[in-house]
């Protein structure tokens, strides 16, 4: 007899699924009775948020799904931030976990891991869920999952399945994929107008967000054919070029870049969501949009959410990108201003006001940049991390990413790096993450070890929340539960198998990186915020 739990990994290989996060449990063992029958790996994070978190890296490098194999209760309870992040970054999660016998749900009776409305907690953070109660919905049920991430806004999928469906015979179960849609293309009527009013515009701006990832080459056709200011959001970086003429990064919460999209007579909005984390980071309201706004997005409910759009097009970013500089190139752009010239103007005055305590972070980032080509980093909600938002220039999209973003958890960076990792195992691979922040997940250290992802910590000590801090300080609020004990990560760092370094200099760092860089474990570099080095830098 072949079960259900067999048959669904059966399944996922043949959707594509090589790799698989889990902690197994009493109420999960079933679904890893099939594995060795497939080539999937399983790796075992020390927690089930960690198991989310590097789901969540894994997908960010991939674009494909990040799977999950997760108990009953308190596994689904701990992985819910994870996906809360995944969620608000529309980022794919497959997370499939048991649930009680069908007989016994919804009873109270006390069962291990009963968890009354599991589904229903995790609505909330999934595009669907669903409660497996035959076998035979399996194979619709997978279908549906991988069409959300195939074809429209990809996000976390739940399903739950219970514990005699899991061991339920289902030899009779198919276990060829679905033939999955392809994403939505724009309406050529749509594109037409939306290429009429952008010759019309004087002095258009482009926003270009997370959704453009995978389609660079037509995003910079298209900016280039408009010869437009271009702002990235932060999942979107890479998709111009470092020090494009036509880039100011992602910038759009500074006062010089927001006068400029204020004065802009048309604004094009791609594959974002206009949202507060991305445009409006100093949460005072002050991003404004005042001339006519096309927005092309993948989410129809997205599409009139903070902006109303004056046109909105349905499509897959990639594919409006294409049509839209393809309807250009037979008619060009002619009477707008000169782009370039209108970005070095704003980036004179951004180059004026940027704060005196990050030019050394941004040294930093500069050193690992070029200690490691091709590096990705996959960021924590730390200093670094949030002026590196503003001035770090990646050279390919997926290679910048982390949790200031969207729901902004803490302890994101370590656990997403390994996922990355395993997704590009041939990439220098760097987790940013601060001395608060790694504490929430520094067991994956662990998981690193074992999984043989030998990535690279570097952990920005200041002893403490210090953002946090000065948050606290500049309102005059007494800085209550900030200041918090620092253990001796190097100690730490090696009682777990790693590789552990202090950085006392920038040319160590650049050594200690390309050292870590060959090494065939992790490595933690640590760097103190009150180093001298960094204080000369600053």
């Amino acid at each position: 007899m072949t079960t259900c739990g067999e048959v669904l990994v059966e399944l996922l290989e043949a959707y594509g699924i090589n790799t698989v996060f889990g902690i197994p449990g009493v109420h999960t063992v079933e679904l890893y009775r099939g594995l060795p029958n497939t080539q999937i790996q399983h790796i075992t994070p020390r927690h089930e948020q960690g198991a989310g978190f590097m789901a969540d890296g894994y997908a960010r490098v991939t674009g494909q799904p990040g799977v999950c194999f997760i108990i009953t209760g308190p596994g689904m309870t701990n992985i819910a931030t994870a996906m809360g992040q995944a969620y608000a970054d529309s980022i794919p999660m497959l997370v499939i976990s048991s649930v009680n016998h069908r007989c016994e749900l919804g009873m109270g009776d006390g069962r291990l891991h009963e968890l009354p409305g599991q589904r229903e907690m995790i609505s909330g953070v999934s595009a669907f869920n669903h409660t497996l109660m035959r076998p035979d919905e399996l194979p619709a049920v997978l279908a549906r999952a991988f069409a959300v991430f195939n074809s429209a806004r990809p996000r976390p999928v739940h399903i739950e399945i219970p514990l005699d469906v899991i061991t339920a015979p289902a030899d009779h179960l198919s276990r060829k994929p679905a033939a999955l849609p392809h994403r939505p293309g724009p309406s050529p009527a749509a594109i037409e107008q939306a290429a009429e009013r952008l010759r019309q515009a004087t002095s258009p701006v482009v926003l270009l967000g997370g959704g453009c990832t995978d389609a660079a080459q037509p995003a910079q056709q298209l900016v280039e054919a408009l010869n437009a200011p271009t702002l990235l959001t932060i999942n979107a970086k890479g998709v111009l070029p470092p020090n494009h003429p036509l880039s100011l990064g992602s910038n759009q919460s500074l006062e010089p870049v927001r006068e400029m999209v204020k004065q802009a007579d048309l604004v094009l909005a791609v594959g974002t969501e206009l949202g507060e984390t991305d445009y409006d980071v100093v949460f005072d309201g002050g991003f404004a949009i005042n001339g006519e706004l096309i927005r092309i997005d993948l989410d129809a409910e997205q599409l009139n959410r903070n902006f109303p759009a004056d046109l909105a097009i349905l499509s897959d970013a990639g594919l409006a990108l294409e049509a839209l500089a393809q309807t250009l190139q037979h008619t060009p752009v002619d009477n707008q201003t000169d782009g370039p010239a209108r970005v070095a103007a704003v980036q004179a005055e951004l180059d004026q006001q940027w704060p005196a305590e990050w030019s050394a972070q941004q040294q930093v980032l500069k050193t690992v940049q070029e200690s490691l080509p091709g590096v990705i980093i996959a960021g924590d909600s730390t200093q670094p991390v949030y002026s590196g938002n503003h001035l770090y220039q990646a050279t390919a999209p997926r290679s910048w990413f982390n949790s200031s973003t969207g729901y902004g958890t803490l302890g994101y960076g370590l656990p997403a790096a390994i996922g990355a990792k395993l997704a590009a195992p041939q990439q220098p691979v760097v987790a940013l993450i601060g001395d608060g922040g790694i504490q929430f997940t520094l067991p994956e250290l662990a998981s690193a070890v074992e999984a043989g992802a030998p990535i690279i910590i570097l952990l920005w000590n200041n002893s403490g929340y210090g953002e946090i801090k000065h948050y606290m300080e500049r309102r005059d609020i007494p800085t209550i539960g900030v200041d918090i004990y620092t253990p001796d990560f190097q100690t730490i760092a090696r009682g777990f198998g790693c590789h552990s370094e202090t950085a006392e200099s920038f040319s160590q760092l650049a050594e200690l990186l390309q050292q870590a860089a060959r090494s065939d474990r992790p490595t933690l570099i640590e760097v103190r915020e009150d180093a001298a080095f960094l204080q000369a830098e600053a």
